[in-house]
């Protein structure tokens, strides 16, 4: 017959699952004490956090053990969560359409903290109409030309790809973007989520890109690491690029929304992860936030089709762009997390006519992923700048005999980069 468990088992149960909320435990009694910390090492909870609390009780026993074991305090973190302030951010918002009226208005709660980057598509021929009281700066096709030349003919801010001159624009730490067909989406009780928030806390927090946390993002409240994760990978590294979801319609490609037109994404999945290092993954620029500092140089409109049109599914430029950005990420080990924050997107686009323009590459795809899988960067790339200019050298070199398409985007990477250190100086270098 099983032994019941007692009251000071289960007691100690739920102190390992609620450490989150528990600030001290310095009145516990001496073998309960004893005990909590025994179970919290065998349950793999003893993180640094934790350990301070039960260092802070000063109880002999304790510190024996600890002593003992040999557990040494990271008395300095390595990284710890930032407090990144609104006048750190920027909202990028790309123009496709001429009357923002309802999308700003939807958004008015939201945006009214942060200073706005608005870049109009240079194609778009009607003024804009904007509603007042925001915080805001204005970009037009002169403003483009001005900036970047209008000789340079390698670069396309055309569609949604005016968002990078937007990115080259802002002069803040953090970059926040979401395209003019969303607006906020509510969760699973109804609440409307502030997706800018959600991004600031994803950049804000650690990220974990070189073991997998099976609980997700160990760094949300009422979560941590499991058992087994090592504790010297604990301390996290910087995350460079925060990637949203979107409800209603998902990233799907045209071959897949002509086959299943009704297909919805309509689940709301409460949960950030990061994406394991070296692994590949399609990013889109809907909804995402960045360390401009750390990485804004890698988002780049470098990789178009000779049909490629501007709108969802006729582009895969954005998906380029994260690949390089990925790539870059997992270089200068930084991180990249996905999921939370949720926009709802609206239609746009015809799929069956994107799928002509898009087919070309889908094909394509099948030699840029495993290309992307299997480039190396040397130790002298130190900033994203360096990084993509290694990139570009492998994407001549590599791909570019497979089709043309690969050297044009080769040059518009260097062309970019050169654009970028004129227009906002160097990134940061990643000191980790």
């Amino acid at each position: 017959m099983r032994t019941p468990p007692t009251l000071l088992s289960l007691t100690i149960d739920s102190a390992l699952n609620n450490f989150a909320h528990i600030s001290d435990i310095s009145f516990l009694p001496h073998h309960i004490l004893l005990e909590l910390f025994l179970r919290t090492l065998k349950a793999g909870k003893l993180n640094e956090r934790i350990l301070r609390l039960f260092a802070a009780t000063g109880k002999e026993e304790i510190l024996s053990v600890i002593e003992a074991l040999n557990i040494q305090h990271n008395l300095v973190p390595v990284l710890p969560t930032r407090n990144i302030r609104d006048e750190e951010v920027d909202i990028v918002v790309g123009a496709l359409q001429p009357d923002l009226t309802s999308f700003m208005e939807e958004w008015r709660p939201i945006f009214s903290r942060f200073h706005l980057i608005i870049v109009k598509d240079p194609e778009l021929k009607e003024d804009l109409k904007i509603p007042d009281g925001f915080n805001m700066d204005l970009y037009a096709k002169p403003d483009i030309d001005r900036v970047v030349g209008s000789s340079s003919s390698a670069i396309s801010f055309s569609g949604y790809s005016c968002r990078y001159f937007g990115y080259l624009m802002s002069r803040k730490s953090y970059v926040i973007c979401i395209d003019d067909d969303c607006i906020p989406a509510r969760d699973s009780n109804g609440y409307i989520i502030d997706a800018v928030s959600q991004h600031i806390t994803n950049l804000a927090a650690p990220a974990t890109p070189f073991f997998f946390n099976t609980l997700y993002d160990p760094f949300r409240e009422g979560t941590d690491f499991v058992r087994g994760y090592p504790f010297s990978l604990r301390n996290g590294v910087d995350c460079g690029l925060s990637c949203g979801l979107w409800l209603n319609l998902a990233d799907y490609d045209a071959p897949t929304q002509v086959l299943k037109p009704d297909l919805r994404n309509v689940r709301y999945v409460d949960a950030v992860l990061t994406v394991p290092s070296r692994t590949m993954m399609p990013v889109s620029g809907i909804n995402i936030g960045i360390n401009s500092e750390l990485v804004g140089p890698a988002m780049l409109p470098a990789f178009r089709l000779v049909k490629e049109g501007k709108l969802r599914w006729e582009t895969v430029e954005d998906i380029w762009s994260g690949m390089c950005v990925k790539l870059v990420c997992d270089h200068l080990r930084l991180g990249v997390k996905s999921g939370l924050p949720y926009v709802w997107r609206k239609e746009r686009g015809d799929a069956i006519e994107s799928l002509r323009k898009e087919w070309d590459g889908v094909k394509l795809m099948e030699d840029v992923v495993p290309f992307f899988q299997s480039v190396r960067l040397s130790q002298e790339a130190v900033t994203a700048e360096d990084c993509v200019a290694e990139i570009a050298a492998s994407v001549k070199e590599k791909l570019g005999p497979v089709n043309p398409v690969f050297y044009r985007a080769a040059d518009t990477m260097v062309e970019w980069i050169k654009i970028w250190t004129r227009v906002r100086g160097p990134s940061r270098v990643q000191t980790q």
